[in-house]
This record gives structure tokens, sequence and C-alpha cells, in this order.
């Protein structure tokens, strides 16, 4: 193949019909409108209904992308689900995606590093792509994360939403992939993760009773770990890409805390129209933050040809990451 860069030539996403908002949330928890959008940013987030699976969000995400191209899913030679939120725990959630779509021949994994996961999933399909192993990659950010989240705790009940986002990547002669800086801390899982379920901790019925199926956060922690890693982790990307901040065009970051996200603004010295944020309206999404924050600055004509982008993220891991992208129509 001649071709030795990547595009991204679509996107799309989807937010499930339902919705919680603070309000609902002030008649079931000790807290109110105020308080959340003050410590948060957020206002409402989208809820997937009980039929709902987190391959049914992103089957609709996918389809939205497809539909902004002449592809069709046989066109797609690998797709990648980054998701913490699983149908099972297997098998891979992106093989029942590609075959739902009509590709179930095609390769297809899931990518499980939590918030970080669409940017982790950008730097790795990137890399298949523009080494040739293949033309075009479906990668998809998606969670349904109020199926674990703890209605009774008030520090994580208020913070998460389900959601999908969508990436085309393709083969391209000039590359808009120009760098990424990832990174990982794994000394310390308990500052936010699910318990159990897995094989250090099963879920047994003391664990059950324990409540320890749901995410548990220690919010001040992995907030100053957030802002840390989100700054130094944007520098050294953009070092990477011998780019300087005044370069930067946009910052699309997870959509976590609308404090962390002005942190990191303000560092870099981006004026507010220029960080894209929607936190307002979908919560914590995680993986799905980011694709779905670009996906709706395209549809409104925010973001333009030549236009340089940082997409940065943190989340459980501890993980972080950030990827310098230069936009192409």
């Amino acid at each position: 193949m001649s071709q030795t860069g990547v595009r991204i030539a679509a996107v799309g996403h989807y937010a499930p019909e339902g919705i919680l908002t603070n309000e609902d949330l002030e008649k079931v928890l000790d807290t109110s409108d105020e308080w959340i959008t003050t410590r948060t940013g957020m206002k409402r987030r989208h809820v997937s209904s009980e039929k709902q699976a987190t391959s049914d969000l992103a089957i609709a995400a996918a389809r939205i992308a497809l539909a902004k191209t002449s592809l069709t899913p046989a066109d797609i030679d690998c797709y990648v689900v980054a998701t913490v939120t699983p149908d099972y725990p297997f098998p891979a959630t992106a093989c029942i995606v590609a075959a739902q779509l009509g590709a179930s021949d095609k390769a297809a994994f899931d990518i499980e590093i939590a918030c970080s996961g669409f940017i982790y999933g950008l730097t790795v399909a990137s890399s298949l792509i523009r080494s040739g192993i293949y033309k075009r990659i479906m990668l998809i950010g998606a969670e349904t994360l109020t199926k674990i989240v703890d209605r009774t705790d008030r520090s994580t009940a208020i913070l998460f939403g389900d959601g999908a986002g969508a990436v085309i990547l393709e083969a391209a002669q000039s590359d808009c992939f120009l760098s990424s800086e990832l990174g990982s801390d794994g000394s310390r899982p308990e500052l936010l993760r699910v318990t159990a379920g897995g094989t250090r901790y099963p879920l047994t019925p003391a664990a059950y009773e324990a409540r320890d199926q749901f995410i548990h956060m220690e919010g001040r922690e992995v907030f100053k770990f957030a802002v840390t890693k989100m700054i130094s982790a944007t520098d050294v990307a953009l070092q990477k890409a011998q780019l300087q901040k005044t370069d930067l065009d946009w910052l699309i970051p997870h959509q976590a805390n609308k404090r962390i996200i002005d942190a990191a603004a303000k560092y870099l010295d981006m004026p507010e129209e220029k960080v894209i944020v929607n936190i307002h309206e979908y919560g914590n999404t995680s993986a799905a933050s980011i694709p779905i924050a670009l996906s709706e600055a395209v549809e409104s004509g925010r973001i333009k040809s030549g236009d340089i982008i940082v997409f940065v993220g943190f989340g459980g891991g501890l993980s972080w990451g950030a990827v310098t992208w230069r936009w192409a129509a």
C-alpha cells in the first residue's frame, strides 16, 4: 500500500433516549442541582434502557458514522471498541458489533483502559493503518456506566452517563497523526475501580452485599492525578509533534469534571471557546466522551481542515494519554 498516513474519514455518535437530570438526583440523594453543577459542570446524563447493552450503543454510533460515507461495513478491515462495560466478559464487544453490522469475518477486539480508552485506541488503530496492516478501522468508544453505578453513593451516582462515539480511520497520503503520549500507574488500583467481578475478587454473595460490583472512586486523589497528567501528557504530545501551545487550535479533553478541564485549559492558555466541552449534557461517559465531543464539534462546523487538535484523557489504571492530530476534511 502506497499510503503511509492516516486520517479520520467520518465521525458519529449516539446517546440513549433516557435522561437523568440533576433534579432527578435531588429526589433520591442528599444533593442539589447547584451542588452538582458547581463541582462537576454536569446537568444531565443519558441513560440506556434495561434492554440496551453497550454493543447496541456502539452499533448505532457506527451506523451514523458509516452513513456519512459511501462505505459499507465490509469496507472496514478491523473493528475496535474501547469500553469497560462490555456486553460480556468475553467474547469481545467488538466482535458482536462487527457481526451485527454484517462484517462478522473482520478482525475485532476490545480495549479496556477505562476513560483513556479512546486515546489508547486512536494510537493503536492509527499505528495499524500507518504500518500498512489495515486500510480502514472503525474505532468506537462506548459505555453503559449507569449499569455499574451505585445509586446510593452520592460521590459517583451523579457523575456517569451512557453513550457511544465512533470514528472511521483510513489510510491517507497526508498523515494526520502527529504524536501520542500514553502512560499508566497500576500501583493504586483502589483509587478508581470496580472491586468485584474479576479473578482477584470474584463476585461472591458477600461482595454483592458489600456493593463491590459498582464503581468506587477516591475523588480528591483522582482529581489531583487528573489535572497533573492531562497537563503533562499534553505537553509531551506537543513536544513530540514539535509544536508549541500556541499552535493548538482545539483541546478535546475527556469529559470527567468541568473543574479539571478548566485547570488544564488555563495552564495551556486555551481560551474557553477553543475547548470542546459537553459535560453538561452527557456527564462522564468514559471511553465515549472524547469521540462524542469530537462528533458534535465536527457536526457543528467548528473544526476546520488544517486545525491542530489535542485529544487528552485519564482514567482507571490509573491511566492517561494525549494524541496530537491535524484535522483533514
